[in-house]
């Protein structure tokens, strides 16, 4: 009785409300911008995957996936409450007054009047989602999944959550200071970026042999994770205008724009040097300017997108040098595709963001832009913030991976045998790819089919390229048997010639 009570005043409550104050056109535009975002994360799974060597590559695609998972839980568990609670006034995290989504229904969400606080908190946490996918990168071709899925849920609620209070809350501390930040270059990019750099050094560098003759497995599958994340991008960006209007429709050019002279740079750098348009230097210089574009292109004219994709194109190409210098073993460079290319969309928007532009969208009439309406305190702002979200992800994220690592039974990194032999086998047991492959090492294999190569050609199950022993001992066991009989046959006729020919 109680609780058929409570439903119908739950019931009454809903009918109670005023839903004629949203336009169904904008919440109709934001479901779909969440889902165009929601299917970025098989792109990062196809990119990751493509991008790592054979041997590890499903793992990678499975840490995305399950990563997803752990988030969503996690952003209905307390995420969302944490992130996004209107009722927190410390400016660094939200409280536990919607906890599991208590309360979240149809009021104005507290990002924008324009939508529902449901469908905002449906896509913000396509956001969280899309910021672990690229997180988990960190553990490429070395790391164990388990560890990393207890990490992604501790990092979404010490990380990601308070990074994404400060410049979307409206209680947060940046967002108070004056914080330019329109699609997520803190939480986002330099949250994924730095804190993957962060988890990969805590992993330790792979093994020299593993880092020699490193290559990517299939060029292809890393353009069809490029395209799906373009895709999924103009919904990232397009959405965070929270609404079908004009700064949607901006946001969505400034991407294209950026992207695409990104992709150009990046490809035309790598041609300087090995003379060849290589498909992974295009593709990387494309998420590079998407990256920048994040946290600005509902902030700044088209102009200013195409030389900020120039020059994120450039810096990003040179920024892949930094982890040599660090010697940290950022496989996947997260920290020169996200973290960097979201430190030069903050600054761009220092210098290009402009009042016109961020009012389009009928709702931000009064928030001033950067250099460009002569607003000079915009441009330190903007770096104070991007120090303050650097150096808490990279602590924070080392601290979580250090004290997981010293869990038993969660040890981050898996034994140099299994790294050797594959995540896919050690971890996974299954494989991406299952098809019979010559070795690629020369003078493992011959075309001759004479048995010159050391080793026979193997299945791409028998672990990756290192055939089964046991099989490839019986292989040489009948070959020699085969080489004795030869042998024995050519004696049997050559002896009774040698008789017939004595005296």
């Amino acid at each position: 009785m109680v609780l058929r009570e409570s439903i119908l005043e739950v019931l009454n409550a809903i009918s109670k409300r005023d839903t004629t104050q949203f336009d169904r056109g904008d919440i109709s535009f934001i479901i779909v911008a969440g889902a165009m975002v929601s299917f970025m994360i098989p792109g990062l799974a196809f990119l990751y995957s493509g991008l790592a060597r054979r041997k590890s590559a499903l793992t990678l695609i499975w840490a995305v996936t399950a990563s997803n998972a752990v988030c969503i839980f996690q952003w209905y568990f307390w995420g969302y409450s944490l992130a996004f609670s209107p009722t927190a006034t410390n400016g660094f995290i939200g409280n536990l007054a919607h906890f599991g989504l208590m309360d979240v229904l149809g009021d104005p969400s507290p990002g924008s009047p324009l939508i529902p606080d449901l469908l905002y908190a449906f896509y913000q946490m396509e956001f969280a989602c899309v910021t672990v996918g690229i997180l988990v990168g960190g553990i490429a071709e070395r790391g164990r999944v388990l560890p990393a899925m207890v990490i992604t849920f501790l990092w979404m609620t010490l990380v990601y959550c308070p990074l994404a209070c400060w410049p979307w809350n409206i209680n947060g501390w940046a967002f108070k200071y004056g914080v330019l930040d329109y699609a997520g270059g803190g939480p986002v990019e330099i949250g994924s970026g730095v804190g993957g750099l962060a988890y990969a050094w805590v992993l330790g560098r792979r093994q020299k042999e593993e880092l020699l003759n490193f290559r990517p497995h299939n060029v292809s599958m890393v353009n069809l994770g490029t395209f799906i994340l373009w895709f999924g991008w103009l919904g990232f960006n397009g959405g965070s205008a929270f609404g079908a209007n004009l700064r949607a429709v901006m946001a969505v050019w400034n991407s294209m724009l950026a992207a695409a002279c990104g992709g150009i740079v990046w490809c035309l750098l790598d041609y300087r040097l090995e003379r060849k348009y290589t498909m992974v230097g295009f593709c990387s210089g494309t998420i590079a300017g998407l990256v920048a574009a994040t946290p600005a292109s509902g902030f700044i004219h088209p102009w200013a997108a195409v030389i900020m994709g120039i020059i994120t194109g450039a810096v990003c190409n040179y920024a892949t040098k930094v982890k040599f210098l660090l010697r940290m073993d950022d496989a996947l460079d997260l920290f020169a595709e996200h973290a960097v290319g979201g430190i030069l969309g903050l600054l761009m928007n220092g210098f290009f963001a402009s009042r016109s532009i961020i009012a389009l969208d009928g709702v931000n009439t009064n928030v001033p832009g950067g250099w460009v309406d002569h607003n000079w305190k915009q441009l330190y702002i903007q770096v104070a913030y991007i120090c303050a979200t650097c150096s808490y992800s990279f602590v924070v994220t080392a601290l979580i991976a250090k004290c997981v690592n010293a869990i038993p039974g969660l040890h981050l990194r898996t034994t140099a045998e299994g790294e050797k032999l594959g995540l896919d086998e050690v971890e996974i047991g299954e494989f991406a790819n299952d098809y019979i492959e010559v070795r690629r090492d020369f003078m493992d294999w011959t075309a001759f089919g004479n048995g010159i190569g050391t080793r026979q050609p193997s299945a791409a199950g028998d672990r990756h390229g290192q055939p089964d022993l046991a099989q490839q001992d019986q292989q040489q066991n009948l070959r020699a048997e085969e080489l004795s009989s030869d042998s024995t046959e050519e004696k049997s006729i050559e002896l009774p010639q040698a008789d017939a020919a004595s005296p």
